[in-house]
């Protein structure tokens, strides 16, 4: 897989005299696998000149768009990244996701009236949002995992496997322990597993804006030093890495001195080298491709399909009213709940450890042995711990740390990361107990992949008809898809199972109605309901092979919030009767 850098300055472009060798464009990077797999990391100012070099490719584009965070300076691109407005390309948006937020809203605020002249709603190509959190997921042949970074937003790492090869693409990150960022201090903890996560990888991309003497100034930005880059690709036996977001303030002279500085105390056991626009980088080769990943065996826990239903809980233990207030100061705009309790006797007695997702401890309360001990008692001994300050070691109990001095930017996205590690994110509908059989009889009617018939679209017309709906289907649900053996009002032929709303009818056996996906915790995230065919209708009545079991539904769209009153309702259940009768007559 190739790699070419096309934005490489971090927090503000700074084009000029002094910046032309390495570049004054924010974060841009495009991966393409031997394949003809293409991903595009970030999109910042780099992404202007990205798009206008695939324009000049001559055809419509097809493409993977992985933004770390919606920070300005890796998503200033997208509004003027040139294939997305052109009708004909197709391209998925992935960036982390946060507690009921849309992807496409957040991604689209910078392009508000106030700020922008369009909107999204100018794209003229197929852009699907997804969101993502810590895991895994697989685009074609290429293998991507995430891993959460030290940011004030959320923010992830993507580690790429391709070709035979893998590189980890880390901006923006902080280290977890201060005295890390001097680069000779021992990694540990959160920071060692950071390392971790990029071992035995060919190249890591990191994140290194500043000097080590520079760090105690900017602690809390959410930033590497070019020191913390180089001993945590030491620790990884990574053999190369690429120092990239380069500081505002760095000239191209100042880059070369400080690489020159940290290749002669980092030894030879790493090679450091400086991103620069225009800079290509092959890893793998052709002869070790591999077919398109095998989706069953990459767990595909990174893609998110919404946000978790309920509020999430966070315990705080803690006698400090100043700590105690700037905790809540945090989340005060997050849709989370928080609850204080002043020692962990009262936590217990009170049954608040049950509840909570996360539970943060002032240091110097009680010992992590006694609250791992108690959580373990409320059957949850999965719940993140975390100490605020304090020093030494922790024993054996796994427990991170919010170290002083910590601000309420910071504090409120730390603590998101932790509860979106923890947090059981709503998840596509369950399988059915008897899915062998539903399997079974479904592909008993030869159905599947088949053309379009007459009888089948004709119902479809009428339901759309009849029910005043742009779009009416008749979904099958097959293993790992939905596919419509019918298509009103649209020119979908099939969607993942993952996104079904029609999965859903068939495990509870019975008419689903939704009438406002946005405003229902099951679908609000949904990639059906964020992007095409923007879902805010559905409702969907299954429908059964002769044998009776359900198969599929038959159900309608629209974009608008509405619902079906009582005789409607009727009326869809009689309609579904009649697919039923057709689906067991012979063609």
């Amino acid at each position: 897989m190739k790699l070419r850098f096309w934005g490489t300055r971090g927090s503000l472009a700074k084009p000029g005299p002094d910046t032309v060798r390495y570049g004054g464009n924010t974060s841009c990077v495009e991966v393409t696998s031997s394949r003809g797999t293409r991903l595009v990391i970030d999109c910042g100012t780099g992404g202007h000149e990205l798009g206008r070099a695939i324009m000049a490719e001559g055809k419509p584009s097809r493409g993977h768009m992985l933004i770390s965070h919606t920070h300005w300076d890796h998503i200033q691109g997208i509004p003027f990244f040139a294939p997305f407005f052109v009708p004909g390309h197709a391209w998925d948006l992935y960036a982390p996701q946060g507690f009921g937020e849309s992807l496409r809203e957040t991604l689209a605020g910078q392009m508000e009236y106030t700020y922008f002249p369009v909107t999204p709603e100018a794209f003229g190509a197929r852009v699907r949002y997804n969101n993502l959190g810590e895991g895994s997921f697989a685009i074609e042949d290429v293998t991507i995992h995430t891993r959460y970074l030290n940011h004030p937003a959320l923010a992830l790492a993507f580690r790429i496997e391709a070709d035979g090869a893998s590189f980890v693409y880390s901006c923006d990150h902080e280290p977890h322990d201060a005295g890390a960022a001097c680069g000779t201090v021992p990694l540990a903890d959160e920071d060692l597993a950071h390392a971790a996560f990029m071992a035995g990888a060919d190249l890591i991309v990191h994140d290194a804006q500043y000097l080590a003497h520079e760090y105690a100034a900017k602690r809390g930005w959410g930033h590497s030093t070019i020191d913390y880059a180089a001993a945590v690709a030491r620790t990884a036996r990574v053999p190369k890495v690429v120092l990239t977001h380069h500081d505002p303030i760095r000239t191209d002279t100042m880059i070369d001195a400080a690489v020159s500085d940290l290749r002669a105390v980092a030894g030879d056991g790493v090679d450091i080298i400086a991103a620069a626009e225009g800079m290509e980088i092959t890893l793998g080769s052709a002869t070790d491709a591999t077919a398109p990943a095998d989706h069953a065996k990459v767990a595909g826990d990174a893609i998110r399909q919404g946000p978790a239903a309920g509020v999430p809980r966070v315990l705080l233990i803690a006698r400090d009213a100043d700590i105690a207030a700037r905790i809540a100061r945090s989340l005060e705009d997050e849709p989370i709940a928080l609850t204080r309790v002043c020692g962990l006797a009262d936590a217990v007695e009170a049954g608040d450890l049950a509840h909570a997702g996360l539970v943060l401890v002032e240091s110097g309360i009680t010992s992590p042995q006694a609250i791992a001990a108690a959580i373990d008692d409320a059957g949850v001994n999965d719940t993140p711990v975390v100490l605020l300050g304090g020093e030494g070691p922790t024993g054996d109990v796994a427990v991170d740390r919010l170290d002083e001095p910590w601000s309420c930017e910071y504090a409120r996205t730390r603590i998101r990361t932790w509860l979106m590690r923890a947090e059981c994110h709503w998840a596509p509908a369950a399988i059915p107990h008897d899915e062998a059989e539903r399997l079974a009889a479904l592909h008993a009617l030869r159905l599947l992949d088949t053309p379009a018939e007459e009888r089948f679209d004709r119902l479809t017309r009428l339901a759309a008809g009849l029910f005043r709906t742009p779009v009416a289907l008749i979904s099958l649900v097959d293993a790992d898809r939905q596919w419509f053996k019918s298509a009103a009002g649209t020119d979908m032929c099939e969607t993942t199972r993952e996104s079904s709303f029609c999965a859903h009818a068939v495990v509870a056996r019975e008419m689903l109605i939704v009438p406002d996906a946005l405003a229902d915790d099951r679908f609000s995230d949904n990639p059906l309901v964020t992007g095409p065919p923007h879902i805010r209708f559905y409702a969907g009545t299954p429908i059964h092979a002769p044998g009776g079991q359900p198969i599929g539904t038959l159900c309608i769209l629209d974009e608008k919030p509405r619902d079906l009153s009582p005789t409607e309702r009727g009326l869809f259940a009689d309609f579904a009767l009649t697919v039923e009768a057709e689906l067991a007559r012979p063609a």
